[in-house]
């Protein structure tokens, strides 16, 4: 009996380890999404930063018209990737230089995240050091294509381990995180993303993606740069201002068990 008893036991205990092991992956896993917003808005302005990103693929030419037409400055974030791939763009943007700020984006377009579970469907970089590899080889594109070295880094998805924020840092990086986001990841309706944009309140840093030409979600990035201009609002680069950030968790779930957005991504949840 007292075998019969102890084998059961262990069975049990198995089990309820088993279940809550289970249980932690239904949960989701816990990242940090920095939050940014500028901290030093004139009484009586409104002022907000554009940010875009150059993930990897194109360039779109109807957010840069919109920029260059209006004279309206704006911090974008690049890969090594898009660099790679996107010379007269990369020549456009250099050919603007008081109105771009040209910042770190990432070599290869990996998040800043441990382990090995896909982040919106992107391969993580899996560890520390191939977190600060990201980063470095990415700062150093950026520095060889624009002579300029970066001081702000952003890494795909705009979530990140815990662990890797402090190791960015360490590296002398400040990381953009963004308090009104335009187009979820270029999926939205031109009309949603401008509606997004021209509600855009003071001191917003605001996050959208300049790499998507083909999508319905650029022609509303412009139109709503073009709204705020109308509506005599100052834009400014991340360069050229302070700002403050905060750090929230986020629990994202696993595919398998989550809905999704329009996007594709899976739902996550902000604590």
């Amino acid at each position: 009996m007292l075998l019969s008893f102890s084998r059961s036991t262990t069975l049990v205990a198995a089990a309820f380890l088993s279940f809550l092991s289970g249980g932690a992956a239904l949960a989701g896993q816990r990242l940090v999404q920095p939050t940014l917003e500028i901290s030093d808005v004139p009484p009586g302005k409104r002022e907000v930063a554009i940010t875009l990103d150059a993930c990897s693929g194109e360039f779109d030419s109807r957010i840069a018209s919109a920029l260059i037409d209006g004279h309206v400055p704006a911090t974008i974030f690049v890969t090594g990737r898009w660099l790679r791939r996107n010379g007269e763009a990369l020549a456009l943007l250099l050919a603007h230089r008081d109105l771009f700020q040209i910042e770190d984006h990432g070599q290869e377009h990996l998040p800043a995240v441990t382990g090995n579970e896909p982040i919106y469907g992107v391969a993580p970089a899996g560890d520390l050091p191939a977190i600060r590899r990201e980063v470095q080889d990415g700062a150093q594109s950026v520095l060889t294509a624009t002579g300029a070295a970066p001081h702000w880094y952003r890494d795909a998805t705009a979530l990140y381990s815990p662990e890797a924020l402090p190791a960015i840092k360490a590296m002398g990086f400040s990381v953009a995180g963004f308090s009104l986001n335009a187009d979820q990841g270029a999926s939205l309706p031109a009309r949603t993303v401008e509606g997004r944009i021209a509600a855009a309140k003071s001191g917003d840093v605001i996050i959208a993606h300049v790499n998507q030409p083909h999508r319905a979600s650029g022609q509303g990035v412009a139109d709503g740069i073009r709204a705020l201009q109308k509506q005599g609002v100052t834009f400014v680069r991340l360069d050229q201002v302070q700002t403050r950030s905060k750090e929230r968790i986020t629990v994202l779930h696993p595919p398998r068990v989550a809905s999704r957005h329009l996007s594709g991504q899976p739902k996550h949840r902000t604590l």
